[in-house]
């Protein structure tokens, strides 16, 4: 009897896997590389929108849904070799690289810049690149395990967030 109990119990639970995710509105991050925009969605809405600058040419900031794997303060630039925390460091004062291409976030990521100019424009070698000052805001946010989606899009935040799980279809 107290099995049965249990078990009808467990069926009917909210937290039981059937029908919609029942973790929407999880953080989420979307980057949208057709408007230069980043939006971070928590508990099934846009919280924030941020100027962004994408890859140079189309393809080389991978599109797909990603892993945030990776998180790190002052990183180091290790292709020129400066030092975190440098204001030569093109990587800004954050990283947050998540596992395009099977990369495992040390190659594409979201990060800061020494050249703020260069926000909202196509000039990055295929990472995300943000303001220092917006990129801190959303390190503090960021969870490793996080989900991040590029993609290339005319719809806005809140339409591609229900077409891929992060905001609530109602």
């Amino acid at each position: 009897m107290r099995f049965i109990f249990l078990s009808l119990l467990l069926v009917i639970s909210p937290i039981w896997p059937i029908g919609e995710n029942p973790l929407v509105g999880d953080p989420y991050i979307i980057v949208n590389k057709k408007t230069n925009e980043l939006a971070y969605i928590l508990d099934g809405e846009v919280k924030q929108v941020y100027e962004v600058a994408t890859g140079k040419s189309d393809s080389v900031t991978p599109e797909g849904e990603h892993t945030v794997t990776v998180k790190a303060v002052d990183p180091y630039y290790r292709k020129e070799n400066i030092e975190g925390g440098n204001k030569k460091n093109p990587l800004g004062s954050r990283w947050i690289g998540f596992d395009a291409e099977e990369t495992d976030g040390r190659i594409y990521g979201i990060h800061g810049t020494n050249n703020p100019a260069s926000i909202g424009h196509y000039v990055t070698n295929g990472c995300v690149r943000m303001k220092n000052e917006d990129v801190e805001i959303l390190f503090e946010e960021v969870l490793i395990g996080m989900k991040v989606l590029v993609i290339s899009s005319d719809e806005g935040f809140e339409e591609i967030g229900k077409k891929h799980g992060a905001i609530a279809d109602n």
